[in-house]
């Protein structure tokens, strides 16, 4: 069992950056793969990025390539999304989530564990 909390959202200018934080608690000491989905009001939670648990591999969607950043530090259990360069269209609630499994990363269905989901709010 893990618990993911969030933190970090608000509401944005244009252009401007924004750091999410997601802290595990688990009971165990599995290696979780770490994934960032994000979900605005009417549209399908969409993918955003992943992080292996070694923090090797990383794997991004297509609309925040190149301006978006994940990253993870193992000791205090928690993982990051560095948004830049962030766009109106980059408005929604975000959601950390934790998984065991190797494939199936991109998709909501290969995650077995979610936050509550913290708002980013970009303002054009």
């Amino acid at each position: 069992q893990v618990q993911l909390v969030e933190s970090g959202g608000g509401l944005v200018q244009t252009g401007d950056s924004l750091r999410l934080s997601c802290a595990a608690f688990a009971r165990t000491s599995s290696r979780y793969a770490m994934g960032w989905f994000r979900q605005a009001p009417g549209k399908e939670r969409e993918f955003v990025a992943v992080i292996t648990w070694s923090g090797i591999r990383s794997y991004y969607g297509d609309s925040v390539q190149g301006r978006f950043t994940i990253s993870r530090d193992n000791a205090k259990r928690t993982a990051y999304l560095q948004m830049n360069s962030l766009k109106p269209e980059d408005t929604a609630v975000y959601y950390c989530a934790a998984t065991i499994r190797q494939s199936g990363l991109g998709s909501v269905s290969g995650y077995d564990y979610w936050g509550q989901g913290t708002q980013v709010t970009v303002s054009s």
